[in-house]
């Protein structure tokens, strides 16, 4: 607090204008913003109309800011891919459940056991119906969602891992962002 008292006390009663930096400590914003905010301070104060001063440029310009992904935090990928592979072991089951639904509603199976019994290949009473119940497809597409959740999460943490490697190597990943 006394820091901000002493530094408006040597600028005569106004302090400088506050830049927002990057981790880098490079200011966020161009000169010209800076100049331009100075100017719009300068003429509030004076009581000039901010938009004269303002309306010096024609035609705004598309911002466009520079970033750079270089460290990706292991255990919030771990999280986001866990309930993600949770999502999609759901959704594997419900679509499991419904398929099957659809299938013996349309009487797929009484068909696949009817040619199985014309050909010859029936040993002894086959039912595709009994091999292929309801619970046994979900048990097994259950079991399958749960082997996949596992799975996902450890490849996306030994992924995310590897990423953090290299882009201390190489310098991570650059963006620009721009504000078309």
């Amino acid at each position: 607090m006394s820091e901000n008292n002493s530094r408006e006390q040597s600028h005569g009663g106004q302090s400088a204008p506050r830049v927002a930096r990057s981790a880098s400590s490079q200011p966020l914003i161009g000169k010209e913003q800076i100049k331009a905010h100075e100017g719009v301070s300068a003429a509030s104060t004076s009581g000039v109309k901010v938009r004269d001063k303002v309306a010096r440029r024609s035609a705004p310009r598309a911002r466009r800011m520079s970033l750079s992904l270089t460290r990706i935090d292991a255990w919030s990928a771990a999280k986001v891919a866990f309930m993600l592979s949770i999502a999609v072991g759901i959704i594997q089951v419900v679509a499991a459940a419904l398929l099957w639904t659809v299938l013996d509603v349309a009487g797929v199976f009484d068909q696949v056991t009817q040619i199985v019994s014309s050909t010859g290949l029936d040993a002894g009473g086959f039912d595709l119906v009994n091999v292929l119940s309801l619970s046994t497809v979900l048990s097994a597409v259950t079991i399958f969602s749960i082997v996949e959740v596992v799975l996902i999460t450890l490849l996306v943490v030994i992924v995310t891992l590897l990423y953090n490697v290299v882009s201390t190597l190489v310098g991570g990943v650059h963006v620009t962002l721009g504000d078309d």
